[in-house]
């Protein structure tokens, strides 16, 4: 393999991985305040579907992408109804809110299938750009890969170092001692699973605006389940998920490449590679660690307080 196409897939490699990344970090964010979410890839559907519209009526990527994280929130509020308001089942919740946003995006998008619509282009940054071999890798990409860099170390300062992600660590940890210190536990998860539905939608809105540029019923193609496993690969920690998702996004792009050299392997073996590896990759997590590192009230319904 020549230097050159090594770079393209290295490049390609980061972009793949951006929006399986911004969904396990809102997916962690969630998890961290005690709700399980398992509607991801419905929310990124959704999320697609509104960044595509909204580029595609007023021409703005900007807007758009501001429109898929309002929809990735929209979706995680009616998670957020039926567990938090209402106590309900998460696991079921969320199942049932994969298969909403997989039907409504198919309901709704496939008028628009095969359109395109105005989204971010590649830039180089300056200075940046031109640094040998990290520059064409890293800093030739387009502006929501640079934003995606960003988010990781500021949600790890934002756990650490804030009352609001202390708190939000404390809802999903023992909303019992939390509620005692006399915080606001179902405040916090509000707080915890808008704020993941947010980041979630900007996975979806990247997928139709920077990585394709057009609209196809089931654009996720999984990415969403891909971030679930992700967060336990993760171990529910912001730096690791990075790691994690351009891991994926390595072997996404590297069997895109091997149909389009025209290997003789069936499509179907390549297009299992990613979840083949995401079983592998979860296997490994539970084999290195012995203690889960998981919030120890996730999924623990927190009733309302007197």
């Amino acid at each position: 393999m020549s230097l050159e196409i090594l770079l393209a897939l290295l490049a390609a490699t980061v972009q793949a991985g951006t929006p399986i990344l911004y969904a396990t970090l809102g997916e962690i964010l969630t998890e961290k305040g005690g709700v399980l979410n398992l509607g991801v890839e419905g929310m990124m559907l959704v999320g697609a579907l509104a960044g595509f519209l909204t580029a595609l009526h007023t021409g703005s990527p900007v807007l758009a992408f501001m429109a898929g994280g309002l929809a990735g929130a929209g979706m995680a509020a009616l998670h957020g109804v039926v567990c938090i308001w209402f106590q309900g089942n998460q696991t079921v919740s969320g199942l049932a809110l994969t298969i909403f946003g997989t039907g409504l995006a198919g309901f709704f998008g496939t008028p628009y299938v095969g359109r395109t619509a105005p989204g971010f282009d590649k830039f180089p940054l300056p200075v940046l750009g031109d640094i040998p071999f990290v520059g064409d890798i890293f800093f030739q990409q387009d502006a929501l890969v640079y934003v995606s860099y960003l988010v990781p170390p500021l949600m790890w300062a934002f756990f650490r170092y804030t009352r609001w992600g202390l708190g939000v660590r404390a809802a999903g940890e023992s909303p019992a001692a939390t509620r005692a210190a006399g915080l606001n536990v179902l405040g916090f998860r509000w707080a915890a699973l808008l704020g993941g539905g947010v980041l979630v939608g900007f996975g979806g809105s990247y997928l139709s605006l920077a990585y394709t540029h057009l609209w196809t019923n089931g654009l996720s193609s999984g990415r969403g389940w891909i971030a679930v496993a992700l967060v336990i690969f993760a171990f529910w920690r912001p730096s690791r998920a990075m790691l994690g998702a351009y891991l994926f996004g390595g072997v996404m792009a590297f069997q895109l490449r091997l149909q389009a050299m025209g290997t003789a392997l069936p499509s179907s073996i390549l297009l299992m590679l990613p979840y083949v590896l995401t079983i592998a990759a979860l296997a490994f997590s539970s084999w290195r660690s012995q203690r889960t590192e998981a919030p120890a009230a996730l999924g623990v319904n927190v009733e309302p307080s007197e």
